[in-house]
């Protein structure tokens, strides 16, 4: 009876242990990374956590909460705080570690030369949409179940990694590239990665047509360069489901999707959201 105890415990601790080690997504606590902050037994679901002025995702990991916090390209390394304040208007601050991360350049050419330097007339069509992009990227739902295990929004090859400073026909000013690149034929079906809602569709200059989607919290996924588009504004997604097509619209130099993560207003980068078998 107690081998037969003692190994349903193991069995069991053995579970746990995997279970947290696939928890997603991975903490990496650099610039565009994502740093996981255990908070203190007292907070609760009516608390509230802080990074500066942006409220920040929480949640209930066996039963001991987390903050999720998603970290600038321009963060500089040391040590940083976020605060929990509770209904009584309690404040408590939670250091934190942010370690230095060196991203490489890369030179790309466009053949659309109005994509590296717009006209007039495109650049006050992208100062039309900038804010309605802007405003979708730091839309904020409460929600008390977001889905944070993703999965490959479509089949692949990841061409152009996240955080890159890339210089475009050889000009001198340098671009971060605030998303993951995955290269597919024209038409590839594109699914969404997780549980969601459409908060916007549209065709903008430099990302083309593009769908924008709520995972709750401040947890914002974006889909550029479509060449087709299955859904709309408010409608509701299950993980898997399909929400358009890769394309080439908007500036691009060749058929794939660029996808987006925008944490607490805040691009991060993809890979994190993915199991790491992902990319063997």
């Amino acid at each position: 009876m107690i081998k037969k105890t003692l190994f349903v415990l193991a069995i069991g601790l053995f579970t746990f242990k995997h279970s947290m080690a696939e928890m997603l997504p991975a903490a990496l606590p650099v610039p565009g990374g994502i740093a996981i902050i255990d908070l203190k037994d007292d907070f609760n679901e009516q608390a509230k956590a802080y990074f500066g002025k942006k409220r920040v995702l929480t949640r209930k990991v066996n039963n001991a909460w987390q903050a999720m916090v998603g970290l600038p390209l321009k963060i500089k390394p040391g040590i940083h705080k976020i605060f929990t304040i509770d209904t009584r208007g309690n404040k408590k601050h939670y250091p934190f570690s942010v370690a230095n991360k060196d991203y490489e350049t890369r030179h790309l050419t466009i053949t659309n030369k109005r994509m590296v330097s717009p006209t007039k007339k495109d650049i006050e069509r992208h100062y039309k949409e900038r804010p309605l992009i802007l405003a979708a990227l730091k839309k904020w739902t409460e929600h008390e179940n977001v889905q944070t295990d993703f999965i490959v929004p479509v089949e692949g090859r990841f061409s152009s990694i996240f955080g890159l400073k890339r210089i475009y026909n050889k000009q001198k000013r340098i671009r971060r590239h605030t998303g993951l690149d995955i290269a597919a034929p024209v038409g590839t079906l594109i699914k969404s990665p997780a549980r969601g809602t459409v908060i916007r569709t549209g065709s903008y200059f430099f990302t083309g047509n593009t769908v924008f989607i709520d995972h709750g919290q401040g947890l914002i996924s974006m889909y550029s360069h479509l060449n087709k588009t299955h859904v709309k504004a408010g409608q509701p997604l299950e993980q898997g489901q399909a929400i358009g097509t890769i394309g080439m619209t908007g500036r691009v130099s060749g058929p794939h999707l660029h996808w987006v993560i925008s944490l607490n207003n805040t691009k991060v980068d993809p890979k994190l959201f993915l199991p790491k078998d992902v990319f063997k």
